[in-house]
C-alpha cells in the first residue's frame, strides 16, 4: 500500500511538471525552430532565403537550425523525424515535392508540433485541411508568370524590330523549372498566356525543364538551341528564374547574340544585367519577406499565438491558411529602386 502512494505521489508531481516543459516556449519565448531548404544549389533559397532566416531569426530572438534536403524528399522526411524527436518547438518546411506534403503534415500532426511550409505550395487536394496547425508562406504562383507576360507584351509592342522574321507571331524558347513546382507551371503557362491574351501569335520553338533551376542547365541549353536549325529564328527568351536567365547570358554572350531575355527573382546579378543591357526585365519574388513571414508565424505558432498576431501579414480568406507576398515587376525603368 505505501508503494502504491508513493507511485501515486510522483505522477502527481510530474503532471504539473509536464504542463511548465510543454509550455515552456509559450512562457518564457525561447523558440527553436527546426527547418530546411530544398536545395542549397538554388540560387534564390541559399542566397536570398537562406540567409534572411538566419539574419532575421536572430533580429527576433528565436533558435533557427537550417539543413539542406539536397534536393531528396526521403532525406527530408528524415530530417523532420530528427527535429521531431531532438524537440523543437516548431517546424518551417521548404519541401522537396509538393505532391508529398501529407508526409510532413502528418509527422507534424502526430508530434502535436506546428508546421509552417513556406515557397513551395502542398499540391495535395486537403493537404492543409488535415491538421489546423499547419500555414503556409508563399507567393501567388500566377502572379509571377503575368507580371512577366506583361512585361514581354508591354516591350514586344514597343519594340516592332524584335519580329525578325515580320510575320507577327513571337517565336520563343523558353528555361523552365522544376516539372511539377507550382512556381515553374504557373510561370510556364501565364507567361505565354499575356501574349494570347493580347492577341498576339505565338510559336514555342524549344522548352526544357531542370529540376535545379540552375545557370549551368540555362548555358547549356541556350548553346544547343542557339546551334540548332531553329537558332537563327529565336525572338525571344523566357526564363522562370534568373539563374537559368545568367546562363542562358552566358551562351548568349559567348555567340555574340543578343535577344530579348526575362527572368523571375530580381537577384542582384539579373539587376546589374538589366543595367548592362543584357536582361529586359525580371520579377521581384520577396525571399525577403517570404523569410520574415515564415518566421513571425512560426514564432507566434510555438507560442500558442494567432499566427499574424502583432504582423502586418494577412491570411488568405479562401481556406489555405497562406500568406501571399506579392510580386513586382523590375524593368529597365525601375531596377534601381531594388
Amino acid at each position: 500500500m505505501r508503494k502504491f502512494f508513493l507511485t501515486a505521489l510522483v505522477i502527481m508531481m510530474l503532471i504539473p511538471l509536464a504542463g511548465v516543459f510543454a509550455g515552456a516556449a509559450a512562457e518564457d519565448g525561447a523558440v527553436t525552430i527546426g527547418a530546411n531548404i530544398y536545395s542549397f544549389q538554388d540560387n534564390f533559397m541559399n542566397g536570398v532565403i537562406k540567409p534572411e532566416l538566419e539574419r532575421y531569426a536572430e533580429e527576433i530572438g528565436v533558435e533557427i537550425d537550417i539543413v539542406d534536403s539536397e534536393g531528396q524528399q526521403a532525406k527530408l522526411n528524415d530530417q523532420v523525424d530528427v527535429y521531431i524527436t531532438k524537440g523543437v518547438d516548431v517546424l518551417a518546411i521548404n519541401l522537396v515535392d509538393p505532391a508529398s506534403a501529407m508526409t510532413i503534415i502528418e509527422k507534424a500532426k502526430k508530434a502535436g508540433i506546428p508546421l509552417i511550409l513556406f515557397n513551395k505550395e502542398a499540391t495535395e487536394a486537403g493537404a492543409m485541411a488535415a491538421y489546423d496547425k499547419v500555414w503556409y508562406v508563399g507567393t501567388n504562383s500566377a502572379e509571377s508568370g503575368i507580371i512577366q507576360g506583361e512585361m514581354m507584351v508591354a516591350d514586344w509592342k514597343a519594340n516592332p524590330d524584335w519580329d525578325k522574321n515580320g510575320d507577327g507571331v513571337v517565336q520563343y524558347v523558353l528555361l523552365k523549372g522544376e516539372p511539377g513546382h507550382p512556381d515553374a507551371e504557373a510561370r510556364t503557362i501565364y507567361s505565354v498566356k499575356a501574349f494570347t491574351d493580347a492577341g498576339i501569335a505565338v510559336d514555342e520553338l524549344a522548352l526544357e525543364a531542370d529540376p535545379n533551376w540552375s545557370t549551368t542547365h540555362g548555358n547549356d541549353k541556350m548553346a544547343a538551341w542557339l546551334t540548332a536549325s531553329f537558332g537563327k529564328d529565336i525572338e525571344l527568351v523566357i526564363c522562370n528564374n534568373d539563374g537559368m536567365a545568367f546562363g542562358a547570358i552566358n551562351a548568349l554572350k559567348a555567340a555574340n547574340v543578343k535577344l530579348p531575355l526575362y527572368g523571375v527573382d530580381a537577384l542582384t546579378q539579373a539587376l546589374q544585367h538589366i543595367a548592362d543591357g543584357e536582361m529586359n526585365g525580371t520579377v521581384l519574388n520577396d525571399g525577403v519577406n517570404q523569410a520574415r513571414a515564415t518566421l513571425d508565424l512560426a514564432k507566434n505558432a510555438a507560442m500558442g499565438k494567432d499566427v499574424t498576431a502583432g504582423t502586418s501579414w494577412v491570411l488568405d480568406t479562401d481556406g489555405t491558411k497562406a500568406v501571399r507576398v506579392p510580386y513586382v515587376a523590375v524593368t529597365p525603368d525601375n531596377y534601381q529602386d531594388f
